[in-house]
């Protein structure tokens, strides 16, 4: 009995404490906010395309949308309980072969039970990969390994895609922690659009899905950075049928 008084205890604490960490985090972002967060995912993604220890082009060039989550908290009590947010663009067009989008804001929570030491910040970058993937994505909140598959990602300028679990799956993780890039799982983590923080960025209210693929919808100045390394590195879409052989 008191085995599983001890069992319900826990989990209600997991539940709360996940739940006081993405109020924290995500509580009054101004605009001032959200734009730092969205120039901070340039940076991000230069260092990341930048490192001959990170993703490797060839695959990059044949993503769908690319998600960037700058320092991702991890707290150090009872649960291991991750939240990040920052922002996902994709290939413009019906079916994501175009130019790199303006950016809409995204949010990421999930959580592992047992004590975790420090409160280390680490950066994550999602490939999406298909267009399964980037259409769940804007539709709303998406689980990791549940509504879309995941494996991590193959790291450094040669590697390949080579395994079938990271061939078949619909998005590719990395992270970045103290300068270090490493493939990474982020299966039951959630992800899904920020609606708040795009009200802010664009001042008005404004989905995902019409930030991607609207033409007329003019990317913030903070994303600068983020969207001029995309295009310079990975210019087309070159997956099969969509400029690749």
């Amino acid at each position: 009995m008191l085995k599983k008084m001890h069992i319900r205890m826990t989990a209600a604490c997991a539940a709360l404490a996940i739940s006081s960490i993405g109020t924290a985090f995500g509580a009054d972002d101004d605009a001032a906010k959200i734009n730092e967060r969205v120039k901070e995912s340039g940076f991000v993604i230069q260092a990341l395309t930048n490192s001959s220890s990170g993703v490797p082009l060839d695959i990059l060039r044949k993503a769908e949308c690319v998600i960037i989550l700058p320092s991702v908290k991890k707290a150090a009590f009872i649960v291991g309980a991750q939240y990040g947010r920052g922002v996902m663009t994709c290939r413009g067009g019906e079916n994501f072969s175009g130019k790199w989008s303006a950016p809409s804001m995204m949010q990421s929570m999930g959580g592992s039970f047992g004590f975790q030491a420090g409160g280390q910040a680490t950066d994550f970058v999602v490939l999406v990969m298909n267009d399964k993937g980037a259409r769940a994505l804007l539709n709303g909140k998406v689980k990791l390994g549940g509504d879309a598959s995941v494996a991590a990602g193959p790291v450094g300028r040669t590697a390949e895609a080579s395994t079938n679990a990271t061939m078949s799956a619909e998005m590719l993780s990395y992270s970045r922690a103290q300068g270090v890039f490493a493939g990474v799982s982020l299966s039951g983590s959630s992800l899904g659009p920020d609606d708040d923080a795009n009200t802010t960025l664009y001042g008005k209210k404004i989905t995902a899905t019409d930030i991607i693929t609207k033409h007329e919808v003019v990317a913030p100045a903070s994303s600068k950075l983020m969207i001029s390394t995309l295009t310079a590195k990975a210019p087309a879409n070159v997956s099969k049928g969509k400029g690749g052989k």
